[in-house]
């Protein structure tokens, strides 16, 4: 994830708040980002030695694709919001006194579009920059470039003095020879040299001109020295030209919905007209919301919440998102994106936003629990937990087992570029056995186990795959005693607190030793004919035929088959238990299942 360093009191000037490091880690979380360093205490120790030293910076790791978060405008802006302590603003096009007419002119000349296609401008007006803004305006444009822009070949910015030169403004695309501009005079600029690949076999090079013929930029190298933006620079003229028309939007609007801020009338942006070689006239930048919809019941049902839309609605609020009461529909929300939110893509993204808000980050989903439990008690008995890869190899997944592939289970990953990672793992096994082939040089027993996610394919489903929860563990010594004791310990806790059984039962099993082999069946306590039938639906692997009506396979345990044992190149005879944590929890929302109502 993308780390951005922000002066500390900056950021408690902005936020209306001074906090501790342990209260503002705890923010941060409950915001979904992650505090990473706070530099006070190595600052005020190299003022103590006399050494100089920089103001205290607050280095926070933010999600990849929250590209409003990228500089302190951004973070600020939006923790004010989360805090309560302001709206979230309305970013306006403001046009010239003489209206659309009046506006700056791009044209774009069709020679450009074998090589950078497209471009984008607008103009912030009376704008004070202080030291501090003016560096980060600087820096949020290299995050940019780093991060969405791809190394400036998807998109590439720039800014510029706008009282330095004059309109309308040309995108053209030249040849070489046509252009005083060397390549090789840039070869030796540490800075720029990476860029230089972009355009260097390219037949024409873009160039943006001015009225007076004045050179603007060189897209994606350099910026001319001449408009170059200062401290005391009041109006800036920014241009973006691109490959890519999606990520072109995305960084325009991000630029100047962070420093419209700092305009005399803040959040106003002066539109720029760009004129296409086809005739197409486009108002740049688009500063629309985006109009989709969300149902209040789809969000309770993914967060485990049960809250009316109104409670939602103010939820959505805190994260940034305008949000309205849908006149027909008492369990519908009509939500407006706002631009600074490009990540949100589908309704989960806005169920995820108001899960934050209500505070379910910090609260562990069920499942979890569960998992917890399983892991405190396996810990306690002093085995070690490891955590493989969710992907493996095909024959790591069924032929090293003993098992076929049906072709209906197993997620395959498409054209995979090693044959380590070619399926999503349907069992925990092959990356326990792994582990404990990396390590057969250790002292014996070796005693591992894991909980964590297998996936099966569900073609029912939109996703067409399911998570389920499994825990296993692997013993390995010079002789095999896997006792069924082995498996008690971790489920007393669940059995006791939801009532439950548990049978242990022989079972021939080709992953197993012959006659060395048994299955778990869990049944729950009374339940009606339809949560019943539903919890068997629910656990991969249902068999109810060596037990009651209501017995539910959920796992396996025994002593490894040799030939398995081979394959896996470990030497020494290993006992393996596996089962699935799905039964034990007291309730699965429905968006999770095919069903109505789900009890597992």
């Amino acid at each position: 994830m993308p780390t951005v360093s922000i002066d500390k009191e900056d950021l408690w000037e902005r936020l209306g708040h001074k906090y501790s490091s342990e209260e503002f880690d705890k923010l941060c979380f409950e915001f979904g980002i992650e505090l990473d360093e706070d530099t006070t205490e190595e600052v005020e120790a190299a003022i103590k030695q006399g050494l100089p030293a920089e103001r205290p910076q607050l280095k926070i790791e933010i999600p990849a694709n929250r590209y409003d978060l990228l500089c302190i405008e951004g973070i600020a802006r939006a923790l004010r919001i989360f805090l309560g302590k302001g709206k979230a603003p309305e970013y306006r096009l403001v046009y010239p006194p003489g209206g659309e007419k009046d506006i700056f002119r791009v044209t774009v000349a069709p020679e450009t579009d074998p090589v950078r296609p497209y471009i984008n401008s607008a103009v912030l007006r009376n704008v004070k920059f202080t030291q501090r803004s003016y560096e980060s305006f600087i820096d949020l444009q290299e995050k940019l470039h780093q991060n969405i822009c791809r190394k400036r070949h998807f998109v590439a910015i720039g800014t510029h003095d706008l009282d330095t030169i004059t309109a309308p403004f040309r995108y053209q695309a030249k040849p070489p020879k046509d252009i005083r501009f060397l390549v090789t005079m840039y070869e030796s600029d540490r800075h720029l040299v990476k860029y230089l690949p972009i355009i260097r076999d390219s037949p024409v090079y873009p160039v943006i001109y001015d009225k007076e013929d004045r050179v603007l930029s060189f897209p994606p190298i350099i910026n001319s020295e001449h408009s170059k933006i200062t401290l005391n620079t009041r109006n800036v003229f920014i241009e973006m030209t691109a490959t890519d028309l999606t990520k072109l939007n995305i960084v325009t609007n991000i630029v100047v919905t962070m420093f419209s801020e700092y305009c005399e009338e803040p959040f106003t942006i002066e539109p720029v007209k760009i004129i296409y070689p086809d005739g197409k006239v486009v108002i740049s930048p688009d500063l629309s919301s985006r109009q989709t919809q969300a149902h209040a019941s789809y969000i309770n049902s993914c967060a485990g919440l049960d809250l009316s839309a109104s409670q939602v609605k103010v939820l959505l609020e805190r994260m940034s998102l305008r949000a309205e009461l849908s006149p027909g529909d008492a369990d519908t929300l009509d939500v407006a994106i706002p631009p600074t939110r490009p990540d949100i893509l589908h309704e989960c993204d806005i169920m995820e936003d108001a899960a934050i808000a209500y505070g379910t980050v910090a609260q562990p989903l069920a499942v979890s629990k569960l998992s917890n439990i399983i892991r405190h008690e396996w810990a306690y008995a002093g085995w070690v937990e490891v955590l493989p890869l969710i992907l493996c190899s095909h024959e790591e997944n069924f032929a090293w087992l003993n098992t076929t592939d049906d072709n209906q289970t197993a997620v395959k990953i498409a054209n995979p570029k090693t044959l380590e990672f070619q399926v999503v793992r349907t069992s925990l096994l092959p990356g326990l056995l792994k582990t404990i082939r990396e390590n057969r040089s250790h002292a014996l027993p070796l005693r591992i186990f894991e909980t964590s996610d297998v996936v099966f394919k569900d073609t029912t489903r939109e996703r067409q795959a399911r998570n389920v929860r499994h825990a296993g563990a692997v013993w390995c010594n010079k002789t095999a005693g896997f006792e069924t004791e082995t498996v008690r310990p971790p489920l007393q806790h669940i059995n006791k607190a939801r009532q439950t059984l548990l049978r242990i039962c022989a079972h021939l099993d080709v992953t197993f030793f012959p006659g060395r082999a048994a299955t778990i069946y869990y049944r729950a306590r009374p339940t009606t004919d339809k949560e019943a039938s539903a919890r068997q639906k629910a656990v991969v692997g249902t068999d109810t035929s060596r037990g009651g009506e209501r017995d539910v396979e959920i796992g396996r345990l025994g002593i490894l088959h040799p030939s398995v044992l081979e394959k896996f190149e470990i030497g020494y005879p290993c006992s393996a238990l596996e089962f699935s944590l799905e039964p034990f929890k007291a309730k699965m929302p429905a968006m999770w299942t095919n069903d109505d109502d789900t009890y597992v």
